[in-house]
């Protein structure tokens, strides 16, 4: 069980949508607040990222990815004192100027708000992940395949592109995890390196209607009860089973949202004996009971 990744499909609600723009100095994008996550890669040339809430502006050049994990309100351009103006994918953007070409691709993850998993709520307002030869290589051999489609509009470039975008999420949450990597600090860039306490969510991750009590999840790693449960809450910042509890509510959503399976399966599927025992969890976690949480996502199309 691949943690990271059955954790970003959870999330996900639907599609990415992404797009090329091609500007040339001086230009300058203000993209207004998204429902999603939003994300930039810089192709070829630079820009300068003017993040939320008129925080330092942000450097970036060939290679470089930014994520924007509650997309928030902010802007690009080829200067820090270069105009904005209202960026609209529908559009051509404006930019044909006779100063630098920055080739960009920008674009927006649906993701489940309502109930954010950590990996993600804990993540700053912005990921910034630099180009750096000697690192992440898979997600800059990403970066460079989508710079050359994208630049090249070769025959193709339609099937090509949109899995390599839906792949950019994970390396990048991947990348950022990996460049703070600490054994000493807590965080999920600790829970997923620390043996024990990624097994323990592997096992909870494959099997998340199993009746795991802490001695079980414990004696699966070799630990100590003691010992495991002050490990696994130092990682991930909350005890074992009140995690457990957190991941089979987001597996119930995922199984509504995306299975017509009847509430007394997907009741047994996460670890509940009755359909009434399930429905009132689920409401307790999510404000509404999971017939009605079905309904409204059918009808708003997610």
């Amino acid at each position: 069980m691949d943690v990271l990744a059955d954790v970003v499909t959870a999330m996900r609600s639907g599609p990415a949508t992404s797009g090329r723009t091609d500007v040339r100095g001086p230009w300058g994008l203000r993209f207004t607040e998204s429902p999603g996550a939003t994300f930039h890669l810089v192709l070829q040339g630079s820009s300068w990222l003017l993040p939320p809430d008129g925080g330092a502006p942000i450097a970036m050049g060939p290679g470089d990815a930014v994520l924007l994990p509650r997309g928030l309100e902010h802007s690009l351009a080829d200067h820090p004192d270069s105009p904005l103006v209202d960026f609209d994918p529908s559009i051509e953007q404006p930019g044909d100027g006779e100063g630098a070409r920055s080739l960009l691709l920008c674009g927006t993850y649906r993701l489940d708000r309502q109930r954010p998993h950590p990996v993600l709520s804990n993540l700053p307002d912005v990921v910034h992940v630099p180009a750096d030869p000697g690192r992440h290589r898979t997600l800059h051999t990403t970066i460079g395949v989508l710079g050359e489609e994208l630049d090249a509009n070769r025959p193709g470039a339609a099937a090509v592109v949109p899995p390599l975008v839906d792949a950019l999420l994970v390396l990048i949450l991947r990348a950022w995890l990996e460049d703070r990597r600490c054994p000493t600090e807590s965080g999920w860039s600790r829970a997923l390196t620390d043996t024990a306490v990624a097994r323990s969510l592997e096992l909870i991750h494959a099997q998340p209607g199993a009746t795991w009590t802490v001695a079980d999840l414990a004696a699966e790693v070799g630990l100590s009860r003691a010992a495991f449960a002050r490990r696994f809450t130092e990682a991930v910042g909350e005890p074992p089973l009140t995690y457990l509890s957190r991941w089979r509510m987001t597996t119930a959503a995922r199984l509504l949202r995306d299975h017509d399976r009847p509430l007394a399966t997907v009741a047994k599927e996460i670890g509940y004996t009755s359909e009434f025992a399930f429905a009132k969890a689920f409401k307790r976690d999510f404000g509404i009971a999971p017939g009605a949480y079905r309904k409204q996502l059918a009808v708003s199309g997610t």
